[in-house]
C-alpha cells in the first residue's frame, strides 16, 4: 500500500510539472529534441575510446556506426519534414571513418542542431502538410515524430554497448 501512495505521489508531482509549464505544441517539439539531444550526448561522453570499434556482435554496428546511422538519420528525417535534399548519399555518415569520441560527439550533436532548427521553423499549418516520406505521404509532423523514435531506438541499442563494456548507462530522461 506504501509503494502505491509513493507511486502515485511521484506522478501526481511529475504531471504537475509538466502541466506547470503548458508549453505550446511547438514548444514542447523543440522541448523535445533539446532533452533528446541532451540524453544523446550523454551516451556519447559515458563511452570510452575503445567503444569507438566495439560490435556486440559481428553482424551488428559497431558504437560508432550507431552513432552515425542515429545523426545520419536525424538529417533524412528532418529534411523530408522540411522538404529539402538531404544533406548525405544514403549511408554515406554512417559509414564515415571516425576516430575519435570528440569527432563523433561534433557530428552527431550537429545533427540534432539541424532537427532542432527545422522543428522552429514549422509552425502549426505547416505541420500538418503532406510530404513524400519514401513511397508513403504523412504528416511533416508524421516525418518528424518517425526521426524522433528512430534516435530512441538507436540510442537505447547503445546502452547494450555500455553495458557490455562495463559503463553504467545515462539514467532516464522521460522530463
Amino acid at each position: 500500500m506504501k509503494l502505491i501512495s509513493v507511486s502515485l505521489l511521484i506522478w501526481t508531482v511529475a504531471a504537475q510539472s509538466i502541466s506547470a509549464q503548458s508549453l505550446t505544441r511547438p514548444e514542447q517539439r523543440v522541448a523535445d529534441w533539446e532533452r533528446a539531444k541532451i540524453y544523446t550526448k550523454e551516451y556519447l561522453k559515458a563511452a570510452s575510446d575503445e567503444l569507438l570499434v566495439f560490435k556486440p556482435t559481428p553482424e551488428m554496428r559497431s558504437y560508432t556506426e550507431q552513432m552515425l546511422h542515429l545523426a545520419e538519420d536525424n538529417y533524412l528525417f528532418a529534411a523530408i519534414a522540411i522538404g529539402e535534399k538531404p544533406r548525405f548519399v544514403y549511408r554515406e555518415l554512417e559509414t564515415k571513418r571516425v576516430t575519435s569520441l570528440e569527432a563523433l560527439e561534433k557530428i552527431v550533436m550537429e545533427s540534432y542542431d539541424y532537427v532542432i532548427e527545422v522543428v522552429r521553423k514549422l509552425n502549426e499549418d505547416t505541420m500538418l502538410e503532406s510530404v513524400n516520406f519514401f513511397d508513403l505521404k504523412m504528416s511533416r509532423e508524421a516525418a518528424l515524430a518517425k526521426g524522433f523514435e528512430h534516435q530512441t531506438h538507436h540510442r537505447g541499442q547503445t546502452t547494450v554497448y555500455l553495458r557490455l563494456k562495463g559503463i553504467k548507462p545515462p539514467e532516464e530522461k522521460l522530463f
